[in-house]
């Protein structure tokens, strides 16, 4: 009896362990070719998504890096979303604030670069599983966008749904 317990009790111990963890974070950066960000650059991200993931809330966020000869306060961006099954991808235009009204970055620097990571959207639902796509285009009146050398997605979670 005490062998068939040990047994079995071990059979479940590895089927845990072959069990896809669920999504604590996911971070991926990509460098920007030669620090100059052009219109025709559009860094993609896949996130799959296990069924079990979906019971959470995640924040959502863009990493930028570059250096201090980065001539705005601000960048805007095309977000686009592309959901599991779906051939469309969603866009929307956001303003990433990388500096404060006297000029002064407020991402973390050192020496002469500095990272930002800005929440695009706080406490998001991933209502099925799946991979979901994220496109980035810079949307700045400038092309190509001159000292930006990363951009990056983040996405963390946030508790469970309600």
């Amino acid at each position: 009896m005490n062998k068939l317990f040990l047994a079995t009790a071990g059979l479940l111990l590895l089927a845990a362990a072959c069990m896809p963890p669920k999504m604590d974070t996911y971070e991926k950066n990509l460098e920007i070719p030669g620090h100059e960000w052009t219109y025709d650059y559009k860094p993609s991200f896949e996130v799959k998504i296990q069924p079990e993931d979906t019971a959470y809330l995640y924040n959502i966020c863009v990493n930028i890096r570059h250096t201090d000869a980065y001539p705005y306060s601000n960048i805007w961006l095309l977000v686009g979303t592309q959901y599991p099954g779906d051939s469309i991808l969603k866009e929307q235009r956001v303003e990433l604030p990388l500096a404060d009204v006297t000029g002064k970055w407020s991402g973390t620097g050192l020496d002469d670069i500095y990272e930002h990571r800005i929440f695009i959207q706080q406490r998001a639902i991933f209502n099925k599983p799946g991979t979901y796509r994220f496109t980035f285009e810079q949307n700045m009146r400038q092309n190509p966008l001159p000292h930006v050398m990363n951009v990056g997605l983040r996405i963390e979670k946030a508790g469970t749904r309600p």
